[in-house]
Parts: structure tokens; sequence; C-alpha cells
């Protein structure tokens, strides 16, 4: 399928994941230590949990998980709507974020196995906006 629109740019993707794993840890720091020696050995899935979750949700709902909000960016259907995905296709796309390969093994449009597995595609809200308007 040949895309209508550019995907995000992928410093811009890295950018939102971190701002998003940082939320999380954040997040579950405050309910259980994350580092240090009083963290337990399951913290990092509790972060890696708490990240699918709001990434997810978030996806479905805003468009987006909160880094990519932040920085302005959309996960959208690649079939050029617009349209936010439902909530399980993002939790499917979610987990395999997670699982950290499918987002590294990607084509030439940007997009990962994780976004070819459920039709779906990162873009830049600015260009995007402009693409889709027309």
């Amino acid at each position: 399928m040949h895309l209508g629109f550019e995907t995000a740019t992928w410093p811009r993707r890295m950018l939102a994941l971190a701002v998003d794993w940082i939320a999380c840890l954040l997040v579950t720091g405050i309910f259980m230590p994350v580092y240090g020696a009083n963290a337990s050995q399951a913290s990092g899935f509790v972060v890696l949990g708490v990240f699918v979750l709001e990434s997810a949700v978030m996806c479905a709902t805003a468009g987006g998980s909160f880094g990519q909000l932040v920085t302005r960016l959309r996960v959208v259907r690649a079939d050029g709507g617009g349209r936010p995905l439902a909530l399980l296709p993002a939790i499917g796309r979610q987990l395999l974020v997670a699982l950290v390969i499918p987002p590294l093994v990607f084509k030439p449009d940007g997009r990962g196995l994780h976004d070819l597995a459920v039709g779906s595609a990162v873009v830049e809200l600015g260009t995007f906006r402009s693409i889709s308007g027309r």
C-alpha cells in the first residue's frame, strides 16, 4: 500500500518514546521504587506495563501517547483518513513496540512491523493536517 502522506522522522519518534518512558518512570516511581537498592526485580516490567497501557489508551482516545502528543506526533490509520486507532489495534501495536524488534524492522515509508500489523502510521501533526485537508 502506498501512503498518500509522509511519516514522522525517526529523531522525533525517539524523542516521543523518551518522553513517554520518563513519564512512565515518574508515575511508577510514585507507587514503588524503580531504581536503587529498594527496587524490586519486577519494577522494570511494571514500568513497561504502564507504558503499554498509557500509550495504547491514549493512542486510541487522543490519537497518540503522551510523548507523541507533546512532540506533535499522531498515530493514524494508514488508509489516510486521519482517524485514531481503535483500542484493540492500539493495544496490539503497543505490545509489539514493547517487544523492541518490530519497530526496528521497517519499510522505506517509515512504518515498522508494529504499524504494518495494525494498519497504522506515525505522522507529524502539521504535515498530516495539510495533506489530509485537501
